[in-house]
C-alpha cells in the first residue's frame, strides 16, 4: 500500500510539473508576441496573425521581421486572387471595375516589394545592415501605398460587393503595416 501511495505521489508530482512547465512555455510565447506586436499599430491583429511565430521566433526581432513580412505576403496573395475572381465574374461595373483592374495590378506589385524584401531579411550582413534596412522600409512602404492606393479607387462607391473588397484590402494594408512597424 506505501508503496502505491508513493507511485500515485509521484505521479501526481511529475503531473504538476508537466502542467506548470507548460503553463509558463505558453505565457512566455504569449509574452513573446505580444512584446513584439507592442510596436504595431494594429496589436491584437498582430497577435492574431502571428500567435503561431511566437515559439521559434521567440525575442529575435529580426525572425519577428520576417514573420510579419512573411504573413503579409500570404493575405496579400490571397486578396490578388480575390480581386481577380471578382474581375473574372464581371461583378463590379463601370468605374468600380476600373479601379478593381487597378487594384489586381497594384497588388501584383505589392507582392513583389514584399517579396524582395523578405529575401533581404534572410540574408542580412552587418556590413550591408543600413542600406539593406533602408531597401526593406522603401519597399515595404511601396506595398502599403500599393494596397491603399487600391482602396482609393473604390472611395464612395456602395454596394455589397464593394463593401466586402475594401474590408478584405484593408485588413491585408493593416497586416502589411503591421510588418513595416516590425521591421523598424
Amino acid at each position: 500500500m506505501i508503496i502505491i501511495a508513493r507511485l500515485m505521489f509521484l505521479l501526481a508530482l511529475f503531473l504538476l510539473l508537466v502542467t506548470n512547465t507548460g503553463q509558463m512555455v505558453f505565457a512566455q510565447d504569449d509574452n513573446n508576441v505580444r512584446d513584439a506586436c507592442s510596436v504595431t499599430r494594429f496589436q491584437s491583429l498582430c497577435v492574431q496573425t502571428l500567435g503561431h511565430f511566437s515559439r521559434t521566433a521567440g525575442t529575435s526581432p529580426s525572425k519577428w521581421a520576417r514573420a510579419g513580412v512573411s504573413v503579409s505576403i500570404g493575405e496579400v496573395k490571397n486578396v490578388e486572387a480575390y480581386l481577380a475572381q471578382v474581375k473574372r465574374q464581371g461583378q463590379l461595373k463601370g468605374r468600380n471595375s476600373v479601379a478593381l483592374s487597378d487594384c489586381v495590378e497594384t497588388f501584383g506589385y505589392a507582392i513583389d516589394e514584399l517579396h524582395k524584401s523578405l529575401g533581404v531579411l534572410r540574408s542580412l550582413s552587418k556590413s550591408k545592415f543600413s542600406t539593406q534596412m533602408g531597401d526593406l522600409n522603401t519597399w515595404i512602404s511601396a506595398a502599403l501605398t500599393d494596397e491603399v492606393t487600391c482602396l482609393d479607387g473604390f472611395e464612395g462607391s456602395k454596394g455589397t460587393n464593394v463593401k466586402l473588397l475594401q474590408n478584405r484590402v484593408q485588413n491585408a494594408s493593416y497586416i502589411t503595416s503591421n510588418a513595416l512597424a516590425l521591421i523598424n
